[in-house]
C-alpha cells in the first residue's frame, strides 16, 4: 500500500514490516508494548466508537498527556481515519488557556491522561459549550475509562470514510505554544505531514526492527511527526519521559536505542551530568576526563585525524568515550535535534564521542521540517541547521536592515500550512504567492553557507520578532549570544536584555552543581547559590567569563552588565504561575523581563 495520510502509517507497517514491539510504555517498573496488529486493533474500535457516539468527518478531538503511550498513538489513528480532527494540547497550560483552544477549535471530546489533566479539564468544561465529555486513559481516575468508548461494530462505515478522505483534507490543528498572547491554531493537511515523513524516510540512520525512545511531546509536531517516521519505518518505539532516560532501570540502559530525537536544552543537562560527574573524579582519573574533553575542542563533521592526534582520539574513546557511549545504551547511531538552537559546543562532544548528533530546522507551520544535517559524509555542518529537505526551497529575503548575506528566511513546499484557524489576517501577513509558488515567512533570520563540496546549508542568526533595538537605533540578535554563553559549565539560562537601552545586558541563572564545585575549588564556603553569587570573587568570575565570550562579538552586541539571578527557569511551575520555558525550552522572553523587571531596571539606573 501507499502512505499518502497520516493514517496510512500504521497498517503500511502491518503489512509490510509487523512487530511483536511496536509501542510500549513502562507501568510499574515493567516494559509493556503492543504489537503492530494489537495497535491497529485498538485504533479501529476506537473509529467505531466515535462513531457510535456521533462524531462526524470535521468534528474535534482533543488529546493530552503529561507522558507518551501507546493509547495516544491508537486514538491519533482512530480520530484520523473517520476524518475527524485531532486537537493535540499541552500539558502544562493553564484552565484558561484550555478554555481558549477548546473554544477555539470547538472541540467535541477529550482524551486525557494522569495527574491533574482531568481536573483542569473539568475546570474549565462549563465555560466549553461544544465540550460532551472528557476520558481518561488510567482507570485509577473519576472519569470514563477509555476503553469504555470502543465498539467493534461498523468498521464498513470506516472503511468508508477512510476511502472518503483526500491529501489535502484537514489533518490536524496543532495550537502553538507561543511566547506571547493567545495562541493560533495551525491547520496541517495529511499532505503536509507526510511530505516530511516521506523525504526524510533516506535520511535517519534507522533500520526495520531497530529500537528508538520517544520522550518528547507528541502534541508538538517535531515528535509526532517523527513518530510517523518510525512507524512509517517500521522500527520499535518505547515511550517514557525525560525523567525516566537515566539510571540502570532507565529507558536508556533497559531499550538501548538505536535512535531518537530530543531538543538542545535536555542534551545540555545530560553534558552537565556527564561533567559533573568528571568534576567527581581524583588524581589520575581526573586529569584523563578533561584531557579525553579538550580533545573536542577542534572536532568538526568529517575531519579526518593521523598519527599522534588520531592515536589520542583512539585512547581518549577506549578509556572515556566508550563510558559515555554505553551510559546511553550503547546502540546509539544518531540523534537529531530541534525545536531550538544547538550549541556547537554539544554537537562537537557528543559527535567526537561517537554519538553523531545533527540539527534539524523547522516550525509548527511546516509541518515541521525545513532543513536537516544529514548523517552521511559531506552532508552536515556545525553550526548549520542542514541542507533543504525533498521539495522544499529556501530562500532569504534580505529587503531590511540586515547585516550582509542575512535576512528574513522564507520557505515553499507541500508542507507548509493550510493556514491559521479562523485567523485569515494572521495567515496572509505570513504566507503569500509570487509566480505561482506559494511562500511561508518563517519570522527567522539566517543566511544560506556553502561548503566546500558545494552544499549550500542555512545558518540561523535569531527570530526576527527577538532582535532588540538598542536607543542608539542598532539591531541585537539575542540568540548567538546567548548560545555561545551558555557553553560555560557555570551557566544554566542566559536572556539577553537592551530593547530601547543605551547598551546590552544579561541575566543569568548559574549552574548550581558547577558553581558549587568551584566554590568548593576556591576556598568558598558554600550555603546555596543564593549567598554565592553576592560573594565578590563569583561576581568576578562570571566577568571573566564575559570577557572571554565579548570579542567574539561587535562592539554594540558585547555585554556590558549583567545579573546573576537565584533560581531555576522552568516550562512548567508547581505553583501554577507563568513559566519561564515553552514547552519546546525556549526562553518567554516577556514572561521573564516582567519576572525581573525591578532587577533590569537597576542595570540601567546609572
Amino acid at each position: 500500500m501507499e502512505v499518502r495520510r497520516v493514517f496510512d502509517c500504521l497498517p503500511y507497517q502491518n503489512e509490510n514490516y509487523p512487530l511483536d514491539k511496536a509501542f510500549g510504555y513502562q507501568k510499574n517498573g515493567k516494559w509493556i508494548y503492543y504489537s503492530t496488529a494489537e495497535m491497529l486493533d485498538m485504533a479501529n474500535k476506537v473509529s467505531m466508537g466515535l462513531i457510535k457516539m456521533g462524531v462526524q468527518p470535521g468534528d474535534r478531538v482533543a488529546l493530552i498527556v503529561y507522558r507518551n503511550r501507546p493509547e495516544w498513538v491508537a486514538m491519533d489513528v482512530g480520530i484520523s481515519q473517520i476524518g475527524a480532527i485531532n486537537v493535540p494540547v499541552y500539558p502544562t497550560i493553564s484552565p484558561g488557556e484550555y478554555e481558549y483552544i477548546f473554544n477555539d477549535s470547538e472541540v467535541k471530546y477529550a482524551f486525557v491522561g494522569a495527574n491533574d489533566l482531568v481536573d483542569k479539564v473539568r475546570k474549565a468544561q462549563p465555560n466549553i459549550p461544544s465540550l460532551k465529555e472528557i476520558y481518561t486513559f488510567d482507570e485509577e481516575i473519576d472519569a470514563p475509562f477509555w476503553t469504555s468508548m470502543f465498539s467493534e461494530e461498523g468498521m464498513e462505515e470506516v472503511e468508508a470514510r477512510k476511502a472518503a478522505i483526500q491529501t489535502d483534507q484537514l489533518a490536524t490543528i496543532i495550537y502553538t505554544s507561543g511566547t506571547t498572547g493567545n495562541p493560533k491554531g495551525v491547520m496541517l493537511s495529511h499532505d503536509n505531514i507526510i511530505s516530511n515523513v516521506m523525504a526524510v524516510k533516506e535520511l535517519l540512520p534507522m533500520n526495520h526492527g531497530e529500537r528508538v525512545l520517544s520522550f518528547l511531546p507528541l502534541c508538538h509536531i517535531f515528535e509526532r511527526t517523527a513518530s510517523y517516521s518510525y512507524t512509517n519505518h517500521g522500527v520499535s518505539v518505547s515511550f517514557c519521559g525525560t525523567d525516566e532516560l537515566g539510571g540502570e532501570d532507565g529507558a536508556l540502559q533497559t531499550v538501548k536505542p538505536h535512535f531518537f530525537t530530543t531538543v538542545p536544552r535536555l542534551l545540555e543537562k545530560v553534558y552537565e551530568r556527564i561533567y559533573n560527574k568528571g568534576l567527581e573524579l581524583t588524581g589520575v582519573k581526573r586529569r584523563l576526563f578533561f584531557w579525553a574533553l579538550g580533545l573536542t575542542d577542534d572536532y568538526d563533521y568529517d575531519k579526518q585525524y593521523s598519527g599522534w592526534a588520531k592515536t589520542q582520539r583512539n585512547i581518549a574513546d577506549r578509556l572515556i568515550f566508550s563510558k559515555w557511549r554505553e551510559a546511553l545504551g550503547g546502540n546509539v547511531v544518531g540523534i537529531l535535534t530541534g525545536a531550538a538552537p544547538l550549541p556547537k559546543k554539544m554537537a562537537r562532544v557528543f559527535s567526537a564521542a561517537g554519538v553523531p548528533i545533527r540539527e534539524a530546522y523547522g516550525l509548527t507551520e511546516t509541518s515541521p521540517g525545513l532543513t536537516i544535517n544529514r548523517f552521511n559524509e559531506g552532508e552536515c555542518m556545525l553550526g548549520s541547521t542542514g541542507m533543504p529537505i525533498k521539495n522544499v526551497k529556501i530562500r532569504i529575503d534580505t529587503d531590511g536592515d540586515y547585516r550582509d548575506g542575512e535576512g528574513e528566511i522564507l520557505a515553499s513546499g507541500p508542507n507548509v500550512m493550510m493556514g491559521y484557524y479562523k485567523k485569515q489576517d494572521a495567515t496572509d501577513a505570513v504566507i503569500f504567492e509570487e509566480n505561482g509558488t506559494r511562500w511561508f515567512r518563517t519570522g527567522d533570520v539566517g543566511k544560506l553557507v556553502k561548503n566546500g563540496r558545494g552544499n549550500e546549508f542555512l545558518v540561523i542568526t535569531d527570530r526576527k520578532k527577538e532582535l532588540l533595538k538598542t536607543s542608539g537605533g542598532k539591531y541585537v540578535a539575542p540568540a548567538p549570544i546567548e548560545n555561545r554563553l551558555k557553553e560555560s559549565f557555570l551557566i544554566e539560562q542566559v536572556m539577553v536584555v537592551g530593547e530601547s537601552k543605551k547598551f546590552v545586558s544579561a541575566l543569568i541563572v548559574p549552574a548550581e552543581e558547577a558553581l558549587k564545585d568551584w566554590c568548593d575549588n576556591n576556598g568558598i564556603a558554600w550555603s546555596g547559590v543564593a549567598d554565592a553569587i553576592q560573594n565578590d570573587k563569583v561576581l568576578a568570575h562570571y566577568q571573566n567569563i564575559i570577557n572571554e565570550t565579548n570579542p567574539e562579538f561587535s562592539k554594540i552586541e558585547q555585554i556590558k552588565k549583567f545579573m546573576l539571578v537565584d533560581g531555576t527557569w522552568d516550562a512548567m511551575k508547581a505553583d501554577g504561575s507563568e513559566a519561564e520555558l515553552t514547552p519546546t525550552m525556549k526562553l518567554k522572553r516577556r514572561v521573564i523581563r516582567k519576572k525581573y523587571e525591578p532587577l533590569i531596571n537597576n542595570i540601567y539606573a546609572d
